[in-house]
């Protein structure tokens, strides 16, 4: 047996062809489990297609176009997180990363205010420490203007979105704004929206409104964080009920994982793929929701 049929057999076969589109790893401004380039060769050796590297402190579309220059069998893609290090929610910083390369436009994730509404409720620390001008909690960033409407400036984002044809993801917005945000980006013709970490605690979206959404043509992502012990918003029979309610059509399967202390991406993706096919997520659905979808909604 070679080499890289020795590693693949360490990884469920259906991540075979597999996309993981929220991960993390490193250069980054907090530990992270593996650099890029081990990230890649990871996912490479279990023979799967492609990633998409997020970051919540800086772009990762530059960082992207060289490992594809690097690697050209692999998709791999970044993209800009709205957050205030990036530029907050300004159009001119998602129509320079749009312009090279960007294949997602984040909304804001540790700079939202549903995000230190939730760490202030749940949580003694944010991400940076509270005597980093990082974390200034008065500076919270929201889709919405004093009317509970969505920003200009915001819809100026989503014109350019819909310009590009890339990807809206809405990273950790309440569920109010996730609803009226897309109901204005369906307006100006966005056609890829994911749904980010539907279940995880920080933005939990509820199911109705889940399904909703999934009828309005957005992705779901089904995110294996929620279901560990940094969160336990859900089980993984939960996650699978959900995932059989809302069809497997409109999901899709990522870890979120990065984290120093959690498994590797990849393996963690192996790990969901293995749990969810025991609480009877059929293989077909799982190849759906990790390789049909995601190419669906990257290309």
């Amino acid at each position: 047996m070679n080499y890289l049929s020795e590693a693949q057999s360490l990884y469920h076969p259906l991540l075979k062809g597999a996309y993981e589109l929220h991960v993390h790893s490193s250069p980054s401004a907090f530990p992270r489990k593996q650099t890029d380039w081990e990230l890649v060769e990871e996912a490479k050796e279990a023979g799967m297609k492609g990633l998409v590297i997020k970051a919540h402190e800086g772009a990762t579309y530059d960082r992207a176009s060289l490992i594809r220059q690097q690697m050209p069998d692999m998709n791999v893609y970044g993209g800009l997180v709205c957050n205030l290090f990036t530029g907050g929610l300004s159009s001119h910083s998602v129509d320079m990363a749009l312009r090279m390369g960007a294949k997602v436009i984040w909304m804001p994730t540790i700079s939202a205010e549903q995000h230190a509404k939730y760490f202030a409720e749940y949580r003694q620390e944010r991400f940076f420490n509270s005597e980093t001008s990082l974390d200034d909690s008065s500076s919270n960033l929201t889709i919405l203007n004093e009317k509970n409407k969505v920003k200009d400036e915001v819809k100026k984002i989503l014109y350019l979105i819909a310009s590009y044809d890339a990807i809206l993801a809405t990273g950790h917005l309440s569920p109010y704004e996730v609803d009226i945000l897309v109901e204005e980006a369906r307006a100006f013709g966005v056609k890829r929206i994911l749904i980010q970490h539907a279940d995880l605690g920080i933005a939990k979206i509820p199911m109705d409104l889940q399904e909703k959404l999934a009828g309005q043509g957005c992705y779901i992502e089904k995110c294996y964080l929620a279901c560990g012990e940094d969160f336990n918003n859900i089980t993984v029979p939960q996650m699978a009920d959900s995932i059989q309610t809302l069809g497997s059509e409109s999901c899709i399967l990522v870890t979120d994982y990065g984290q120093p202390h959690n498994p590797p991406p990849v393996q963690g993706l192996s790990e969901f793929v293995t749990e969810l096919i025991n609480e009877g997520i059929s293989e077909e659905m799982i190849r759906e929701m990790i390789t049909t979808n995601p190419e669906s909604l990257l290309f």
